[in-house]
């Protein structure tokens, strides 16, 4: 097990070094000078641009470019926003406590009502209860975040006032606050995702359910709730557990539509606005850190596959 944690650790450093080449390759596709952008109003003066570009390194070749913020990030300097003239490691260690909050609430959703739907689906199989679910599902597939935002703020803010429209406040400001300003975004996030669990988690569960050591304890009278949850469940965790790391990691990537929907000020919004602004260091900066996340959470979610199947430790 040290070994593979080991070799896991391991791909983490040439994982993020292609990553960067990536996202700084990719960003110099995107239409416009960043010197025009951040000159505003002085932008038709070639000199100010100029001093701009220069300042900015604009006026050096690619590959200069990027060794240059490779360098900085080899001595842990994310670089600065050209806009806001901010460390940009500063900003994202601002807005990711916003979003890692909406993402966990999201997730808490996501598993609460995906999982015991999918397994209910399994079990009660072409019962009242596997179309219900079935039909949530394809509801929570078909139905787009953006709209469904839209409509909760309609109804459940605008007409019965029970929940504030949009905005953010900061657990440590006031808790109760706070989750009121998350919950009606994290049940949008949640209800997507929800529905992708409740089908792998009912095609998991189908598949377990049919398996011979399943019957062998139905055959020893062992209640039907120990056999679903205990022997059948356990075994199928493993693609669910994948699905739920992956979707997890798109989760703290920063949902973009949401957070602009409820003008949560987290990392989607963060990135919006900088490409908007061609503020190019905190672009690169977002996707590398987000990287980082997917890179971690990939790991944590191997490492549960240890815990949940006692084979693969032997293995």
């Amino acid at each position: 097990m040290r070994g593979y944690l080991t070799s896991r650790l391991a791909q983490i450093p040439p994982t993020l070094f292609i990553v960067s080449i990536i996202v700084f390759g990719l960003q110099k596709l995107l239409p416009g000078d960043p010197a025009f952008v951040i000159a505003g109003e002085s932008a038709g003066d070639p000199q100010v641009v100029a001093a701009i570009r220069h300042q900015l390194l604009l006026d050096r070749s690619v590959p200069e470019q990027y060794l240059h913020w490779l360098g900085q990030l080899l001595h842990g300097n994310l670089g600065y926003s050209w806009r806001l003239q901010e460390p940009v490691s500063q900003l994202v260690m601002q807005k990711l406590p916003v979003t890692a909050q909406l993402a966990l609430m999201a997730f808490v959703f996501a598993i609460a009502i995906g999982v015991p739907a999918g397994i209910l689906s399994a079990v009660k199989r072409n019962t009242a209860w596997d179309w219900l679910a079935n039909a949530v599902g394809l509801f929570g597939l078909s139905i787009p975040t953006f709209w469904l935002g839209i409509v909760m703020i309609l109804i459940v803010s605008v007409d019965l006032g029970w929940l504030p429209p949009s905005g953010y406040v900061p657990l440590t400001q006031d808790w109760l606050r706070s989750l009121a300003t998350t919950i009606m975004p994290a049940f949008v996030l949640g209800n997507a995702i929800a529905a992708i669990l409740m089908r792998h988690t009912r095609s998991a569960m189908l598949n377990v359910l049919q398996q011979d050591y399943v019957r062998t304890a139905r055959a020893k009278g062992l209640r039907e709730s120990v056999v679903v949850l205990r022997h059948a469940l356990r075994n199928a965790l493993i693609p669910v557990v994948t699905l739920g790391g992956l979707q997890l990691g798109t989760l703290l990537s920063g949902a973009v539509l949401t957070e602009q929907v409820f003008s949560v000020p987290g990392l989607g919004k963060l990135i919006v606005d900088s490409v908007y602004n061609r503020d190019f260091p905190v672009i690169q900066g977002v996707v590398l850190v987000t990287a980082l996340l997917y890179v971690a959470i990939n790991l944590i979610t191997d490492l549960l596959y240890l815990l949940i199947n006692p084979r693969l430790r032997a293995a």
